[in-house]
């Protein structure tokens, strides 16, 4: 049955979450997106578009587009970096710095809601699952799909 493999599952627990994030971070006037950036400029400090392309798995091109309604928006700014005048890092503005902890609480509850009636035990078991999936499918393919013959 289609509807209850792990792809469909997945996805379907992924779009609600997003939905349930869009619905309430709208009075902030972000996005998934936007804020899966904000988080990553939160973690690592300041960025390259290109390496924000990289992390949010996007094209190049999509996350310029991204950059710059946040910009508009006054979500982020864009500076030179200090150690290459040709790169543009892209920087949370004290309006994305004031909102983070809003947002931060937003998913919290949703994450909440999207557990409830989970013990800790069975919580712990899902989180767990999910870092080995992700792991597993991390792995170079090359040196798992080889056969060893004696």
């Amino acid at each position: 049955m289609p509807d209850q493999s792990l792809g469909f599952l997945l996805h379907d627990a992924t779009r609600l979450i997003r939905r349930r994030f869009e619905a309430r971070a709208n009075e902030f006037g972000l996005t998934t997106a936007q804020w899966r950036l904000l988080v990553y400029l939160k973690k690592e400090g300041a960025l390259a578009q290109a390496r924000l392309a990289e992390l949010l798995e996007i094209e190049p091109i999509s996350v310029s587009r991204l950059v710059d309604r946040m910009e508009e928006a006054d979500w982020v700014c864009r500076k030179a970096d200090p150690n290459d005048r040709r790169v543009k890092l892209v920087h949370p503005s004290v309006k994305a710095r004031n909102a983070f902890e809003d947002a931060r609480s937003i998913a919290d509850d949703i994450y909440e809601q999207a557990l409830a009636g989970l013990s800790d035990d069975e919580i712990a078991t899902a989180l767990n699952t999910l870092r080995q999936i992700i792991r597993n499918l991390s792995e170079d393919t090359s040196s798992t799909s080889e056969t060893h013959h004696e």
